[in-house]
């Protein structure tokens, strides 16, 4: 029997789990799922153990069995005791079986048996994740916090390592992780040159990134709206060293690919009744990729809006701090590069209003634009105003500079007339030329309105008929409607007006108020007749009060006269006021700093006598001219030739101006300079001397007018001017204000072997010199004979 059960007992051995086992992991490694089911294996491993045990507890020989069973149990108590000893349970039993003296009977069946203790064994040795390099150091179970998984170690040695249940102590767990929180890794030290080096290749990488998409986008828009997405995105780029480059870029990149692919059509966007509509597939992609060009626009332009307009609450000192996608804090931006993202996102706005006045959200890119035109920073307002003019001068719709008059007009009046003059002079690049207060529509509606009454009802019908083809062809039409404009117009000079006559009312000793009266005397003559005796009562008084700068007063004068010359005409005004207030006003207009002033004294000149013959009197035609000759003699080269061919006009025009060129007295009294009314300071009396030294000019052309007008300025034969002179003397001034005249007369160098460096300026020295002793002269002779 024993022999029998021991033969069964060992088929048990050589069939059981360990066969079977070693089977199916050989499977499992063919099968490449050895790693997958490893802890189906080391849970196969312990049930292997336990059928090890129950085996032995049934064999026929059970002393053994006993004695094996005491010796484990002592080990165990052993091993709890010894808590110094840092072993595991498998080794010692693999220690003790090994020690062990044995039958030669049982030789074979404990060292099969040893072997799989063996192998587990060393198993258990294995570290799972991280290797201890000290001995007082055991690896506990891991435990997961939202920063990731954090690997546990137990240093101490008096701290337990499990609890009886087999899991972690929750005391000592909770300060682990809270200590894993606690403490960061640090990152690596990089030297100045690799920092550069990391920077650059990411900055490299996004270049070409922008580039792909960019070139992408341009070559296919309509199929590249995932790719535009993608572009749009990158302005949100986090990374702290390169976002701020990278938006930089993707914005310049942002505005060539809106520049070229925006349509030349205002989109509208389809209602929610027209999405549920069916619709063809073509039409559905075209309408899919318009909605979506424009949703990316507006992204584009919203981005553009912030950056332009900054962070109000780190401006305030309350700093919102800001988490980028990593999870870290966002880095600040500088000043110095806050400010220069300013400027490139006005100057985005401000291309994308030149370039596409029609598309969609316009009148919002204005509102951004307006208010930086007052802006402190003075690139960006120049830049503000410059496109302000720009459209001002090409748009031709009206729609764009109706809405900008009236956000400047809102803005003015919102912030008190405290703006700066630059805003108010932008009026001033306006072209509108025909304005009418009368609205031609309803004039066209009230003709038809008539005419229909006389026809019958057949005529009738054919009339609505031919009223509703002409409009669809007006609106098949390329060119804007001449009466749409016309009423635009009119409407953005009214607004204009509006807002200079709020000035003209608050703000009379505010810096705004020279603009003011240079953009009423450039519109005057499209000033509503009603405003008329309002403007002159305040002229009046401004005048008055002495207290206008000869810039000022000059305007005054020059919107006087351009209201009366045109529609002013019939008011029954007396202008002899203005007369006097520009004859005292003339001597402030000098080679100096006013020199540039001389363009409005002609002008004003123009609408005061040129344009009134009939309406001078001798007395203040002799009292103008005198004046103007003496206000030659401080005036650049094109200034004196400007108020010299106004001079020319007059002794053309007025016969009697011959005798200023005479030395005998005639009449009455003795001319007075000094008095500022030109009725009564005797001018009949006077002389023109001032033609004795501009005689002697150093330009050729200032000495051949003065040869013309000491002739008697005749229009043929001999002293006539050469056709280069013969013009307006407006085009005069332009033309030579443009050549450098002072250089004309200069001496050639002198020619052959032994010329030398630095004789042309000898020459020029020596030249004017010369030109300045002859006027010296001229001068004491005239105070000699005089």
């Amino acid at each position: 029997m024993g022999r029998s059960g021991g033969k069964k007992g060992k088929g048990k051995l050589k069939t059981s789990a360990s066969k079977l086992s070693n089977k199916r992991i050989n499977k499992l490694a063919k099968q490449g799922k050895l790693k997958r089911d490893k802890s189906k294996q080391i849970k196969e491993k312990k049930e292997l153990e336990g059928r090890r045990g129950n085996e032995k507890q049934f064999r026929p020989k059970k002393d053994l069995a006993q004695e094996d069973e005491i010796e484990v149990e002592e080990e165990d108590i052993q091993f709890f005791k010894s808590h110094q000893q840092r072993s595991s349970f498998v080794s010692n039993v693999d220690n003790r079986l090994l020690e062990q003296p044995s039958d030669g009977h049982k030789k074979g069946k404990k060292r099969k048996v040893l072997d799989d203790v063996e192998g587990e064994a060393e198993y258990e040795r294995l570290p799972r994740k991280q290797v201890a390099t000290d001995n007082n150091r055991k690896m506990m179970l891991p435990i997961k916090t939202k920063h990731g998984v954090v690997q546990r170690v137990l240093e101490d040695e008096d701290e337990p390592v499990a609890n009886g249940d087999g899991g972690s102590d929750e005391a000592s767990g909770s300060e682990m992780a809270d200590a894993a929180e606690e403490r960061e890794e640090p990152l690596p030290i990089l030297s100045g040159v690799e920092l550069y080096a990391q920077r650059q290749r990411k900055l490299q990488e996004c270049k070409q990134r922008i580039a792909l998409l960019s070139s992408a986008i341009i070559e296919n828009p309509n199929e590249s709206t995932k790719k535009l997405r993608e572009l749009v995105g990158m302005l949100k780029e986090t990374d702290p060293d390169v976002f701020v480059t990278v938006r930089k870029f993707t914005m310049m990149s942002l505005l060539e690919v809106f520049n070229d692919i925006i349509p030349g059509y205002y989109v509208r966007l389809p209602t929610e009744k027209e999405q549920t509509q069916k619709m063809k597939k073509e039409t559905k992609e075209i309408l899919g990729h318009e909605v979506a060009l424009v949703r990316f626009y507006r992204d584009y332009l919203e981005f553009l809006d912030r950056t332009a307009k900054g962070n109000k609450k780190e401006a305030s000192g309350k700093k919102k701090i800001k988490k980028n996608k990593h999870g870290s804090d966002e880095a600040p931006i500088p000043a110095a590069t806050q400010q220069k993202l300013k400027q490139l996102s006005v100057q985005c706005l401000c291309s994308l209003l030149q370039k596409h006045p029609h598309f969609n959200y316009t009148n919002n890119i204005i509102a951004v634009i307006v208010p930086f035109m007052n802006s402190n920073n003075e690139q960006i307002s120049d830049t503000a105003c410059n496109c302000v003019r720009q459209l001002f001068k090409t748009d031709k719709s009206g729609h764009v500079i109706l809405e900008i008059t009236k956000c400047v007009g809102r803005m003015i009046k919102a912030r008190d007339y405290r703006i700066q003059p630059k805003v108010l002079n932008t009026f001033l690049s306006l072209r509108i030329k025909e304005v009418s207060y009368t609205d031609p529509v309803t004039k066209e509606e009230e003709k038809k309105k008539q005419n229909s009454e006389k026809l019958s009802r057949r005529e009738r019908k054919l009339k609505k008929k031919e009223m509703f083809i002409a409009r669809d062809l007006e609106e098949t039409r390329a060119t804007e409607d001449k009466r749409k404009r016309l009423k635009l117009h009119t409407e953005t000079i009214q607004t204009v007006f509006l807002t200079y006559f709020r000035i003209l009312k608050k703000a009379t000793h505010s810096v705004l108020f020279p603009s003011v009266l240079e953009g009423l005397a450039k519109f005057a003559h499209m000033i509503n007749v009603d405003f008329f005796e309002d403007l002159f009562a305040v002229f009046n008084k401004l005048i008055a009060t002495e207290e206008l700068s000869y810039r000022e007063s000059l305007h005054c004068v020059q919107t006087a006269f351009t209201i009366l010359s045109g529609q002013g005409s019939a008011l029954n005004i007396d202008p002899v006021v203005f007369y006097k207030h520009l004859y005292k006003t003339l001597y402030h207009v000098h080679a100096g700093c006013s020199s540039d002033d001389v363009k409005i004294v002609l002008d004003c000149l123009d609408i005061m006598i040129s344009r009134r013959k009939r309406q001078v009197s001798q007395q203040r035609i002799l009292a103008f001219l005198k004046r103007l000759m003496t206000l030659s003699l401080q005036q650049t080269t094109h200034g004196t030739l400007g108020l010299l061919s106004v001079i020319r006009s007059f002794i053309i025009t007025y016969s009697y101006c011959d005798v200023l060129m005479d030395n005998e007295a005639q009449g009455s009294g003795v001319y007075m300079p000094e008095l500022d009314d030109p009725e009564h300071c005797n001018a009949h009396n006077a002389m023109l001397w001032e033609l004795a030294l501009l005689r002697h000019h150093y330009d050729p052309s200032v000495r051949r007018f003065c040869t013309h007008l000491r002739n008697g300025a005749p229009t043929s034969g001999e002293g006539q001017l050469p056709v280069e002179l013969r013009k307006l003397p407006t085009q005069i001034l332009n033309e030579y204000q443009r050549l450098d005249i002072f250089n004309q007369f200069v001496p050639e160098k002198p020619k052959g072997p032994h010329k030398h460096k630095g004789r042309q300026g000898d020459y020029l020295q020596q030249d004017v010199a010369e030109q300045v002793l002859k006027v010296l002269s001229a001068t004491e002779d005239f105070v000699d004979v005089t």
